[in-house]
């Protein structure tokens, strides 16, 4: 199966670094987004970070530009997947609108596309069962921030063909990553192991076992972790980690996987962690400061 064209819906965070990292190395990328507001900041949020690699010296100027101009961006999914050999789905993680985003590209993309969803924790075969080409359907859960991070996570479906994966295997490290096979369940590896961590971490808060500094400190000190639970949680969004961890105590029939009532409240009060502007850390445009959330001194 040979990769040319490959359109990316979402244009968020996750969204745009997946365009951002296509683009660089040498495909032709649609960027799909409902909104053409989103469209336009990634844009500029692509071509930010590629002048911070180019101040680095791992990207030049003309590279830059040959990148960029290989971008397109669509507001119509229709128009955006038309002539795709690849879509890669970087949604918010919900599963009623993944679904609902999988028939439309499966309705609009070449017969021959492979349809791969960026989802962390949602099932690979549910998404597939909605298309009539469950054997193109893969996941391919890349990690926050996409331009740095090396692991992308591949996630077979009940129906994946073997030629599928092997594909998006050979196209993952063409992009300089590091891919991971692992079976269709909830949460797959990264998170079936890193949320409980996560969540216990938060009861551990709750709890009044110890303070957030404390905690993070010592995993970041004791177990080499280059980033605390709580900070992470909050990078990641606290809502994200709330809707893995239901999905995975869903999935799963485990109490051991129940979100920490913090996490849940937390989530209701609308504190996400840094897209929200505060969660176990308050954040403060401009500063890099860690500053632990009245809440929590």
């Amino acid at each position: 199966m040979n990769i040319q064209h490959v359109s990316v819906i979402g244009a968020g965070t996750m969204g745009n670094g997946i365009a951002h990292v296509f683009a660089q190395h040498g495909f032709n990328v649609n960027l799909i987004d409902v909104s053409s507001t989103q469209l336009e900041k990634a844009v500029q949020t692509i071509t930010k970070n590629m002048d911070r690699q180019i101040t680095k010296g791992s990207l030049t100027e003309e590279a830059k530009q040959k990148a960029l101009d290989r971008l397109k961006t669509y507001t119509s999914i229709s128009e955006g997947v038309k002539n795709a050999d690849l879509v890669v789905e970087a949604a918010t993680e919900n599963a009623a609108l993944k679904l609902q985003i999988f028939k439309q590209i499966d309705e609009h993309a070449p017969s021959g596309t492979i349809l791969a969803s960026n989802t962390s924790s949602i099932s690979i075969t549910k998404i597939a069962s909605v298309t009539k080409r469950p054997n193109l359907v893969i996941g391919m859960h890349f990690m926050n921030p996409v331009p740095v991070m090396k692991l992308v996570e591949i996630i077979n479906g009940y129906g994946t063909d073997q030629q599928v994966t092997e594909t998006i295997v050979t196209l993952s490290k063409t992009l300089g990553k590091v891919p991971c096979v692992v079976n269709d369940y909830p949460g797959f590896i990264a998170n079936k192991i890193l949320m409980p961590m996560i969540n216990e971490a938060i009861c551990s808060l709750y709890e009044g076992i110890a303070g957030v500094e404390s905690i993070d400190t010592i995993m970041k000190l004791g177990m080499a972790h280059p980033m605390g639970p709580l900070q992470l949680a909050d990078f990641i969004g606290l809502d994200v980690c709330l809707s893995i961890l239901n999905v995975l105590y869903q999935g799963f029939g485990n109490p051991k996987y129940a979100p920490c009532p913090l996490l849940v409240n937390m989530v209701a009060a609308g504190k996400l962690g840094v897209k929200s502007g505060e969660g176990f850390y308050t954040y403060a445009a401009g500063s890099k400061d860690l500053v632990v959330s009245d809440r929590f001194k």
